[in-house]
C-alpha cells in the first residue's frame, strides 16, 4: 500500500513543487520590473529576438492555417448550401483561438527553447554564479527582460497571425472556391466583433507570459551539463505547449 501511495503521490508532489518554484520566480521577476537599474537595452534585444525574428514563422503559420481552415469549412458548409459562412468561421476561429494558440506554440518552439538553452548554458558554465559575484541579480538581468518582451510582442505577433489567416482564408474562399465576395465579407463583418479580437489579445498576453516564464525557469533549473541543457530545452517546449492549451480552455470558458 505504501508503494502505491508513493507511486501516486510522488508526481503530485513534484508538480506542486514545480508550480511553487515557477510562481516564486514570477513574483521575483515582477518585483524587479519596478526596481532600478532598468535594463532597456536588454529588453529591446529580447523584443527583437522573440518578436521580430519570429515574424516570418508567424506569417507562414497564420496564412496556411487560414487557408486550410477555409477549405475544411467549405466542405462542411457546402453540404447545406451555406458556403458564404466560411468567412465568418475563419474570422472567428483565427481571432478567438487559432491565432493566439498557434502563434504562441510556434514562438514557444522557436524562442522559448532558445531561452532555455541560453540560460541553461550559462548555468552549467557558471556564468550565473559570475553574475552573483558581480552583485547582479540573475532574475533581474536574465528573466525580467525576457518576460516583459514576451508580454509586449505576443499581442503584435497574434495580430499578424490573425490578419494573415483571414487573408489566406479570403484567398481560398473567394479566389479558389469561388464564393461570392460580397456575401463572404458581409457575414464576416456581421458576426466577427472587436470583442473577439480583444479576447484573443488577452490570450496572447497570457501565452507570452507562460512561454517566457517556463523557458526561463527551465533554464535556471538546469543541472547535469550539456545533457541537462538538452533535456531542459525539450521539457520547456512540452510544458509550454501543454500550459498554453490548458490556459486556452480556462480563458475561453471565462471569456465566451
Amino acid at each position: 500500500m505504501d508503494k502505491v501511495l508513493s507511486f501516486i503521490g510522488a508526481p503530485i508532489l513534484n508538480l506542486a513543487l514545480e508550480s511553487g518554484r515557477i510562481f516564486l520566480l514570477l513574483i521575483d521577476s515582477i518585483l524587479w520590473i519596478f526596481r532600478p537599474p532598468f535594463r532597456w537595452k536588454l529588453l529591446i534585444k529580447q523584443m527583437e529576438f522573440i518578436g521580430a525574428n519570429s515574424i516570418s514563422v508567424i506569417i507562414l503559420t497564420g496564412t496556411f492555417t487560414g487557408m486550410v481552415f477555409a477549405f475544411q469549412s467549405y466542405i462542411g458548409f457546402h453540404k447545406f448550401g451555406a458556403e458564404y459562412m466560411v468567412g465568418t468561421v475563419v474570422g472567428l476561429g483565427m481571432a478567438r483561438e487559432l491565432g493566439p494558440v498557434l502563434s504562441a506554440i510556434m514562438v514557444a518552439a522557436r524562442a522559448g527553447s532558445a531561452i532555455t538553452a541560453e540560460i541553461g548554458t550559462m548555468k552549467v558554465t557558471e556564468q550565473i554564479d559570475a553574475l552573483h559575484s558581480l552583485a547582479v541579480d540573475p532574475v533581474q538581468y536574465l528573466v525580467t527582460p525576457r518576460i516583459l518582451a514576451g508580454l509586449l510582442v505576443m499581442p503584435l505577433l497574434n495580430s499578424i497571425a490573425v490578419f494573415c489567416g483571414v487573408l489566406g482564408g479570403y484567398f481560398v474562399g473567394v479566389k479558389i472556391l469561388d464564393i461570392n465576395r460580397t456575401l463572404y465579407l458581409q457575414y464576416m463583418y456581421q458576426y466577427v466583433d472587436l470583442s473577439d479580437l480583444y479576447n484573443g489579445m488577452i490570450k496572447s498576453v497570457v501565452f507570452g507570459l507562460i512561454l517566457t516564464l517556463v523557458g526561463c525557469y527551465k533554464g535556471m533549473a538546469v543541472s547535469g551539463g550539456a545533457e541537462g541543457v538538452g533535456r531542459a530545452t525539450t521539457e520547456s517546449v512540452v510544458l509550454s505547449c501543454i500550459l498554453i492549451l490548458v490556459f486556452d480552455y480556462i480563458l475561453t470558458a471565462f471569456m465566451f
